[in-house]
């Protein structure tokens, strides 16, 4: 676990001894149910006797340890998730080197591999005041819309940093002008025990699927999926 998350759990909740509590771990066939169910939803859209293509992921990394647990949520996935498009902030040096590690091991199982990398504006700055992310959201939701027009994704997977919410909403535009319709799927981070992230809270009511690792999020957002602990 990054050390970023180990500290976030350390500032979860504890029982009477004072140790902390993980949520439990599923089992592993239980770990992505949503996204393995994902390609047979759209599969069975398509006509009968015509082969079918791999799916288009389009994954959005983030600095600290988003980026990590995103790599590992796409450890557990097929090469059936492929070409796999991934978008960062343009300011994001260490999630490039983290991607690029993470395929070329990837390529030593699926030689066929292929991913794509791509930045887009930073939406939002640590620190940055609220009147001002206002419009670099806007501006990176202009730059991110014909960028995901290009990709045309068939699935967008997203665990919380603020460049996700550019991405998932052109992608919104796109389906609402029915020139693509992507299935959007967004896990919680491990560091939200209670509450969740500014790009959850947004995304919350956007997500097909919309994954926490804690069972009080599940209690407060109805609509969340709980699978435990699945990074």
């Amino acid at each position: 676990m990054p050390g970023g998350a180990t500290a976030c759990l350390r500032a979860g909740r504890r029982d009477g001894s004072g140790r902390v509590m993980e949520p439990p771990l599923p089992a592993a066939a239980l770990l992505l149910l949503p996204l393995l169910l994902v390609p047979l939803a759209l599969l069975a859209r398509r006509r009968r006797g015509r082969r079918t293509p791999p799916l288009r992921l389009l994954v959005v990394a983030g600095s600290g340890g988003h980026t990590t647990e995103i790599l590992r949520l796409l450890s557990c996935l097929s090469e059936s998730y492929s070409p796999r498009h991934y978008v960062f902030a343009d300011s994001d040096e260490m999630s490039e080197a983290k991607i690029r590690s993470f395929e070329q091991k990837r390529a030593e199982t699926f030689s066929s591999s292929q991913f794509t990398l791509d930045r887009i504006p930073r939406s939002r700055e640590v620190r940055q005041s609220w009147t001002s992310s206002v419009v670099t959201t806007l501006y990176s939701i202009l730059y991110s819309l014909p960028l995901t027009y290009k990709l045309k994704p068939d699935l967008i997977l997203c665990n919380g940093p603020g460049t996700c919410v550019p991405v998932c909403i052109s992608a919104l535009l796109l389906g609402l002008l029915g020139i693509k319709r992507a299935i959007i799927v967004y896990v919680e981070s491990i560091c939200r025990v209670e509450t969740l992230s500014m790009s959850g809270k947004i995304l919350y009511y956007f997500s097909d699927y919309f994954i926490v690792q804690w069972p009080d999020l599940k209690e407060k957002y109805p609509k969340s999926v709980y699978l435990g602990r699945i990074v």
